[in-house]
């Protein structure tokens, strides 16, 4: 066995240094993807948004508003614009992201007590920009009535503490978990990259199991592993596994430590995590390739697959927020477990007996194509593709 190991893993070193597929999908996309998510987001959150301003008003009320709204750090006020229509349609020019309407009269209602509306209007199509620009108005306009409030009160007579107290009688205090400075890099990159390199693992795992298929050279395959296909398989994904597995390293040495991400639980158990990861993709890919031993079937499915796990893991919608069938579904995705283990152990430091589920998920991953190795022997000795 150990021979027939070692002929399928030099042959199959011969195949990854002759086709320059393996290498682009084991070090090179990986790598141009980390740079540019990295690069993409290395000030955390979008700053300086361009939104426009429609001052109907022109009082020293909504003039101080609109300083207090430009100097909020997500909000660049770029357009001072004489009416909504003006706004209107930079907005449709894409031009600005918001724009905020303070309507005439706003001072001199406030002030004898009425309730002036303060209008925006967001550009939800960016998701991210639309919540940005809504969470800055939205504190503007608070901040602007608490002002007024206090300052009508002070006028009445009390002082300032009593003022002070009337308009917010109750302070909240938030305390942000894992991720304090609320930055979108810190939650989006430590489930990108893994979840980059598991969608390449799904491909290149489908692609190099089916080629042999495609090309009728599975004979010699299984022939180098003395007609073992355990043997076969495991020589063929043995040096994938450990060009994958140096990326993986790499890219939580750079989160961890040269980002300096929130990182409370050893590096050396986020990198285990990360192999566990690359060991139950490549066994999904594994089996979706026995059992479809087509490569445009067992691609197609692997492609959506991977592409399907950034969006139902939970990282950037909450899981509980799915249907039920959706929410269970969840569990079928590598990725999900991964990002259960990474949030519970990196960014909140629990210890590793609060993941075990999900690590037991892990490992029935890898189990998962063992069943279908009989039926993989069989397709590679009679199956015939078909163009």
């Amino acid at each position: 066995m150990l021979r027939g190991l070692r002929r399928v893993v030099r042959r199959e070193l011969r195949i990854i240094f002759s086709h320059r597929i393996y290498l682009f999908c084991t070090t090179a996309a990986p790598l141009l993807c980390f740079i540019l998510f990295a690069t993409l987001m290395d000030e955390g959150l979008p700053t300086g948004l361009p939104v426009a301003m429609v001052d109907a008003d022109n009082t020293p009320l909504s003039q101080r508003i609109t300083r207090r709204l430009d100097a909020m750090q997500q909000i660049d006020i770029v357009k001072q614009c004489a009416d909504i229509g003006e706004a209107t349609r930079a907005m449709r020019r894409e031009d600005i992201y918001a724009l905020y309407y303070i309507p005439r009269g706003t001072a001199r209602r406030l002030i004898e007590g009425e309730r002036p509306i303060l209008s925006y209007y967001l550009n939800y199509s960016y998701l991210v920009a639309g919540s940005l620009t809504y969470r800055d108005m939205y504190i503007t306009s608070l901040l602007a009535n608490a002002a007024v409030g206090e300052a009508t009160l002070t006028a009445q007579g009390a002082t300032e503490l009593q003022a002070t107290n009337f308009v917010q009688p109750v302070v909240i205090e938030t305390n942000a978990l894992g991720n304090p400075w609320l930055s979108y890099a810190v939650y989006l990159n430590n489930t990108l990259f893994p979840g980059v390199v598991s969608l390449l693992i799904f491909i290149l795992t489908a692609y190099s199991v089916t080629q042999e298929i495609k090309y009728r050279t599975g004979a010699k395959w299984l022939q180098a592993a003395g007609n073992n296909i355990l043997v076969a398989v495991a020589g063929k994904l043995l040096p994938q596994t450990l060009l994958f597995s140096l990326t993986a390293i790499f890219y939580n040495i750079f989160l961890y430590k040269y980002l300096h991400y929130p990182l409370n639980t050893p590096l050396s158990d986020m990198i285990a995590a990360s192999l566990l990861l690359i060991v139950a993709s490549q066994s999904l890919g594994l089996f979706l390739a026995s059992a479809l031993p087509s490569p445009r079937w067992a691609m197609s499915i692997a492609s959506l697959w991977g592409v399907v796990s950034f969006s139902i893991s939970g990282f950037s919608f909450p899981i509980e927020g799915m249907s039920g069938s959706i929410e269970a579904a969840t569990n079928l995705f590598p990725l999900r477990h991964y990002f259960m283990i990474y949030s519970n152990k990196a960014l909140l430091g629990y210890p590793t007996a609060y993941s075990w589920v999900h690590y037991a998920a892990l490992l029935t991953f890898c189990l998962l194509p063992l069943p279908l190795m009989k039926r993989l022997k069989y397709a590679l000795k009679n199956y015939r593709y078909i163009e």
